[in-house]
């Protein structure tokens, strides 16, 4: 009776496994998801971009902010890429740590180590930490574009924000002399 017993728990725990084995692939969706949003992202920074350059056009503009703004138009362009590649690298991960290896990722990998080579968890979460740094310094560096710069202390905190944007740039890039990505 009792190997009877036992033998029912182990085809329930079988089961059981094999349906939470195969409840991995909802992560499917934010797969996708993240693969349509990386799409719109890039989309969004083309046109931003563009926007930028047709504005160019007008370059006998009067306004004194011109390429303040124009710069600014670029630099936006630039950040929603980066959020598109943060996005990007979002779904690669989730794919393959839940999902399965990409086996055409493997085929042309010059020795790994790329930006999309993520073999686990914390590689996941240091290479998204790393690009969301260098998105976030992008948008301080436009916000600084339009910084009114009229006395002492606002000239102290435009040299304060490009001290610690550099802080962060070097933190990001580590201290050993290691690449960004």
């Amino acid at each position: 009776m009792a190997s009877s017993m036992k033998g029912r728990f182990k085809r329930f725990e079988h089961r059981f496994e094999r349906v939470l084995w195969r409840l991995r692939l909802i992560a499917i969706l934010p797969v996708i998801m993240s693969l349509v949003s990386t799409v719109v992202a890039f989309v969004l920074g083309t046109l931003e971009i563009c926007k930028a350059l047709v504005s160019l056009g007008d370059v006998a503009s009067s306004k004194k902010t011109f390429v303040a703004e124009l710069l600014g138009a670029i630099v936006t362009g630039i950040d929603l890429y980066l959020i598109g590649i943060a996005l990007l690298i979002f779904g690669y991960g989730v794919y393959e740590l839940l999902i399965s290896p990409i086996e055409a990722a493997r085929e042309h990998d010059q020795g790994g180590g790329g930006l999309l080579d993520i073999r686990d968890l914390d590689q996941l979460k240091e290479k998204l930490v790393k690009v969301l740094v260098v998105a976030l310094i992008v948008s301080a560096f436009k916000a600084m574009l339009t910084l009114p710069i009229n006395d002492g202390p606002s000239l102290a905190f435009f040299c304060l924000s490009v001290l610690l944007l550099s802080l962060s740039g070097y933190l990001v890039t580590g201290s050993g002399g290691k690449r960004l990505f």
